[in-house]
């Protein structure tokens, strides 16, 4: 199992830090994640938000690439709906060539009703907007003068200079929830990206099968949120407040969307101090080194997972903070499940 931990670089007002500062610290947090032997670190995409998530991951990618120099970096997820493929393209490879073969692609369709509505796309075409970006970002990375003709792109002649460093081009990962989206990551030929919920492995595991492909040549990677302390006090009462922020924010967007079964279910808390004793802690690991140890070797029996993705950085957290829990992770956790 490969350890990488998702970076989204939200700063809200109530705990703001001045921009640069944050950025600057988030980044050597990054630094340190290689030193502590962390495989990837993942960055993640939304627009319009009141605490400044990032909206552009690819920029981020390239800043991470010219300060590290054996940790890989990806997007989970590029929202493709809202970028030009040819432009995501060539940001690609410039974020290849400057980690020299360590990056990523990671796409999804997108999902808040507020960014569609805002870049005046229709939210019914994102899963063909996510497939026509996919194929002609494809062509673009393995082929020259290619024309293309889509429903909502075109391009003529067109050859990208400079190449990837990675050959035919990076690696490609499909972020999905639900049975459309899990099944279309298979057939594009896709690496899966899951999120909280039912595992969607079974399902990409049979569709690629189906398709005459071998799943051992595939990768299924799982985002949860992990959050480690000294103790189990300690670390609820230092994430509490910051992991509240998160999940209100997806609380409101899940349950507009309503895309996949219980997103619009009432939530069985309303307010921060309630979360500990709620069902949600079930599906978090925050708490001491053997309290996380135990629910991550319980998540290994129920999921298929060769890439665990970790949000620890939640919303205005300190980040010494969230620096010494990824530091405990590293120390105390993950040495014993790299050969699961």
């Amino acid at each position: 199992m490969r350890f990488g931990v998702m970076h989204d670089f939200r700063n809200p007002k109530r705990w703001h830090m001045p921009s640069p500062a944050f950025y600057h610290a988030m980044i050597d947090q990054v630094v340190v994640m290689e030193q502590l032997g962390y495989d990837h670190v993942w960055l993640t995409e939304h627009h319009f938000t009141d605490d400044a998530y990032n909206p552009v991951p690819l920029t981020m990618a390239s800043a991470l690439a010219v300060r590290t120099s054996r940790i890989r970096i990806g997007t989970f997820v590029m929202l493709m709906p809202f970028i030009h493929p040819a432009r995501a393209a060539e940001e690609i490879i410039l974020a290849d060539i400057l980690s020299n073969g360590r990056f990523d692609i990671g796409v999804g369709q997108g999902y808040t009703h507020e960014e569609f509505d805002a870049f005046c796309i229709k939210r019914s075409e994102r899963g063909a907007r996510l497939e026509e970006g996919v194929t002609l970002m494809k062509r673009l990375l393995t082929e020259e003068n290619v024309s293309f003709e889509g429903r909502f792109t075109k391009v003529k002649d067109m050859t990208l200079m400079p190449r990837a460093v990675q050959q035919p081009h990076p690696p490609l990962w499909i972020g999905a929830r639900g049975p459309k989206g899990i099944a279309r990551a298979a057939q594009l030929g896709a690496n899966l990206m899951a999120t909280l919920g039912p595992d969607p492995a079974p399902l990409y595991l049979d569709t690629l099968r189906g398709l005459g492909r071998d799943p051992a040549q595939f990768k299924v990677a799982q985002l949860r949120m992990v959050y480690v302390a000294e103790t189990d006090d300690q670390a609820w009462a230092e994430a509490q407040h910051h992991l509240w922020h998160v999940f209100d924010y997806y609380r409101d967007v899940l349950s507009t969307s309503n895309d996949v079964e219980g997103d619009a279910a009432p939530w069985p808390v309303n307010r921060a101090e309630d979360l500990r004793g709620s069902p949600l802690a079930e599906e978090i690991f925050v708490g001491s080194p053997e309290t996380v140890a135990r629910k991550l070797d319980t998540f290994c029996g129920q999921y298929h997972c060769t890439d665990f993705i970790m949000s620890t950085h939640f919303a205005g957290i300190d980040p010494r903070l969230s620096t010494r829990s990824l530091e405990l992770f590293a120390q105390k956790i993950m040495p014993a499940f790299r050969a699961r």
